[in-house]
């Protein structure tokens, strides 16, 4: 078989979690925090959508046509159900559409993204994609010709990128984001890893970024963007901006800057950028529809052509992942009667997210041995974890790493499943876990971090 896929690790539903699955199989409570995936953990869905997404799939007669239709749904989501179902056309929602999606979504997402950065964006540079993971693997087997050809990922980084890597056989090359500063990484560091690349001599064809970090949590300003952005356009890589947690900004004096934004304002006119967007993150968290887009700037038009190739060879992404995605750039207005129910809902699961990000983070930094940078963004905390030099031994004699070692201790104590923090890559002698703060009873969850961490130091004392 192919060794690429052998070789291909993905934590955030490795071991700790497949070990999560058949305790609970035996009847224990297992509270999941190993992935965003937010309505698996009780995140309720935003009523505006799901009562468009039901009008487009059902017949006229038994929706938008009924009689009785304006006494089922407000008159702006029906309004909107029969614009979609006319740009869908009469074949409707379960027909194939254009490879790259229906043009008038695309356009929406244009306008969002041009409302959003003050430049223009062009439908015919955006790709409607099964959720932005798809997207990346799109580019990421266009770019990866040899097994000398490299990516530059971030330490920490979301494993997706480790795992596309090394299934479609390139090679990753991590750059240290330092989390004394927040997680921002310096160009001495990018110039020295891409140097070490060149000296092995790999090929480094694009660098990933992500922001708001997974899973360090982190806010990028404008000036950490800029590096990344003068460090790529300097060398003619290729920018990945990972940009899915996009509305998930909690710090009061943080805010999402794109990378295409940032370029344009450094007037950076050589960047070849592929920014990527997902319904499944946001304040939507409907992962199960696999919605996304990814905009592509300043891509030779030959390339372009070659991932439309791509794209036509999947024939199309899943139609109700299509309209999901244009929902989520173009939600209800004020004037709209859906807008006073829509704005309540999307207030309260922001304002739940904003206040278990800062009541875990500080709960963290409570315990004795554990220390968490502020989760300033995404749906993650990453936290250091203080283990005695036993603990490090008794990994090593088990095969395993230390943090793996406490996760599984912390799970089969407490039933809490995180992931370890060496899945996603971190500085040599750290160790930690990644956690998320969707579940409603995360914060119940600090004082058994608490507990198991003491007993965990006593163990291995």
């Amino acid at each position: 078989m192919s060794q690429s896929l052998r070789r291909m690790q993905y934590a955030v539903r490795g071991e700790v979690v497949m070990k999560a699955d058949q305790l609970a199989a035996q009847g224990k409570e297992i509270l999941y925090t190993n992935i965003g995936n937010p309505h698996q953990v009780g995140q309720s869905p935003i009523t505006y959508y799901r009562q468009v997404l039901a009008l487009c799939d059902l017949p006229a007669e038994c929706g938008v046509d009924h009689p009785n239709v304006y006494d089922m749904f407000p008159k702006d989501v029906v309004a909107r159900a029969r614009e979609y179902r006319k740009d869908i056309g009469p074949s409707g929602t379960g027909a194939y559409t254009h490879s790259q999606g229906i043009l008038a979504f695309r356009q929406h997402i244009a306008e969002y993204i041009q409302n959003r950065d003050g430049y223009k964006s062009y439908p015919g540079n955006i790709f409607l994609t099964n959720g932005a993971s798809t997207a990346i693997n799109m580019v990421l087997q266009g770019l990866l010709a040899s097994n000398n050809d490299a990516v530059m990922i971030p330490i920490p980084q979301y494993p997706i990128y480790s795992a596309l890597i090394s299934k479609l056989g390139g090679r990753q090359v991590g750059y240290e984001l330092d989390e004394d500063l927040n997680w921002a990484v310096s160009r001495e560091e990018l110039e020295s890893k891409l140097e070490t690349a060149k000296s092995n001599g790999l090929d480094v064809r694009a660098l990933a970024m992500i922001n708001p970090g997974n899973p360090s949590g982190n806010v990028m300003t404008h000036c950490d963007i800029q590096t990344l952005t003068e460090f790529c356009d300097t060398h003619g890589i290729v920018l990945l901006a990972d940009e899915v947690y996009q509305t998930n900004v909690y710090a009061e004096n943080s805010e999402f800057v794109s990378a295409k934004k940032v370029a344009l304002d450094c007037n950076l006119k050589n960047l070849q950028l592929v920014s990527f967007h997902s319904t499944s993150k946001g304040l939507i968290g409907e992962c199960g529809r696999r919605g996304g887009y990814m905009e592509l700037h300043h891509i030779d038009p030959y390339v372009q052509s070659q991932l439309y190739k791509l794209a036509s060879a999947e024939l199309c992404s899943g139609v109700v992942g299509q309209l999901m995605t244009s929902l989520m750039v173009k939600p209800p207005k004020k004037e709209d009667a859906s807008y006073k129910l829509f704005k309540q809902e999307n207030d309260n699961i922001y304002n739940g997210l904003k206040e278990r990000a800062e009541k875990l983070v500080h709960g963290l930094n409570q315990i004795p041995g554990i220390t968490c940078v502020p989760a300033e963004g995404a749906m993650y905390a990453f936290p250091t974890v203080q283990v005695t030099p036993k603990a490090i031994e008794a990994a090593k004699e088990q095969g395993t790493t230390p943090d793996n070692l406490y996760a599984l201790s912390l799970l089969e104590m407490t039933g809490i499943c995180v992931v370890p923090a060496s899945g996603f890559g971190q500085k040599k002698g750290r160790v930690g876990f990644r956690t998320t703060f969707l579940h409603p009873e995360t914060l119940k969850a600090i004082d058994l971090f608490a507990k198991h961490h003491e007993q965990f130091t006593k163990d291995y004392s």
